[in-house]
């Protein structure tokens, strides 16, 4: 699944309204419901809020559904689902549970089950612009490419400056071969929120759409930003060896393999780019890399055969 659903961080807050009552006042509420904490400041509060019984009502579920998604985050999804399930029972008009729940069900693979309780929730609050996201995410997930476009669009009528929902309807759109649409929303992205994915994946739209010279601009742009991240290094080096810039690309697989050696394909990719250069020795030693990663990899496979020597 890809992991780009949002999370729905202190989605509780906006069905809190008025005064607090006393027992209500206490450090750990107001930690629990920061929208600018993070799980680790949030779980442990709203678990002392919950144990402690110091809210109840649609309060007491808005706690369980903020630690129901931070406990989500943490890979815990048996106990996210316990804590939305819980804020489900004592207040099932409450949107924020179900469409964290969705979530729950989407990180178990379970699209179906997430698309019905995202359903529930935009029912419930068709304002709720992350679960128009998420079930155009689990939309996505299942394939159905229209529908996920469809859900994304209401999620950037309904909010406009919503970024996420520009990647996730770039991403289909690109999945759907529509590299224009695509490059137009991550454009859209980058605008609002620039980020090392969003260089990417505008790049890798514009390598699939033999916009070479573009494309190499963005991954650079990404290495810029994440100098360390290996994706920008060898999504340049294969658009590098795309255009005959044999040491170019070369140089690009080096240094991806300096900070993910565990990528097969920057093995293999390096290998060709020596086998062309001349580097018989080196290109041998890196297909045969390549194989003790994935053993039966036909190009790695194929190219060693082509240099006469077997695996």
């Amino acid at each position: 699944m890809r992991r780009a659903s949002v999370a729905l961080l202190g989605a509780g807050l906006f069905l809190v309204h008025g005064a607090l009552p006393a027992a209500a006042q206490a450090d750990s509420w107001e930690i629990c419901i920061a929208t600018n904490g993070t799980g680790a400041t949030r779980l442990p509060a709203c678990t002392d809020v919950i144990e402690n019984k110091k809210v109840e009502g649609r309060k007491l579920a808005g706690a369980l559904c903020i630690r129901g998604n931070d406990r989500t985050e943490k890979g815990e999804l048996d106990a996210a689902l316990a804590d939305l399930n819980e804020a489900i029972k004592i207040d099932p008009t409450y949107a924020c549970a179900f469409s964290n729940r969705g979530r729950v069900y989407s990180f178990k693979r379970d699209y179906d089950r997430a698309i019905t309780e995202y359903d529930e929730a935009i029912r419930l609050d068709p304002k709720l612009v992350l679960a128009w996201n998420n079930r155009g995410d689990a939309y996505a997930n299942k394939g159905d490419l229209d529908r996920a476009i469809a859900d994304f669009d209401e999620a950037i009528r309904r909010a406009p400056s919503f970024a996420r929902a520009y990647g996730n309807r770039g991403h289909a759109y690109q999945r759907k071969r529509d590299y224009r649409r695509a490059i137009e929303d991550y454009s859209t992205l980058i605008r609002i929120a620039p980020d090392l994915t969003a260089y990417i994946n505008r790049g890798n739209a514009y390598r699939d759409s033999e916009q070479l010279d573009r494309a190499i601009a963005d991954y650079t742009a990404a290495i810029k930003l994440a100098p360390e991240d290996a994706r920008g290094w060898r999504n340049r080096g294969l658009t590098r060896l795309f255009k005959d810039d044999l040491k170019g690309g070369l140089a690009d697989y080096n240094k991806a393999l300096e900070y993910d050696p565990a990528d097969v394909y920057s093995w293999n990719n390096r290998g060709q780019a020596k086998m062309r250069l001349g580097d018989k020795k080196g290109a041998i030693a890196d297909f045969r890399k390549a194989l003790e990663l994935k053993p039966g990899l036909e190009t790695a496979l194929a190219s060693l055969e082509k240099l006469g020597v077997k695996p």
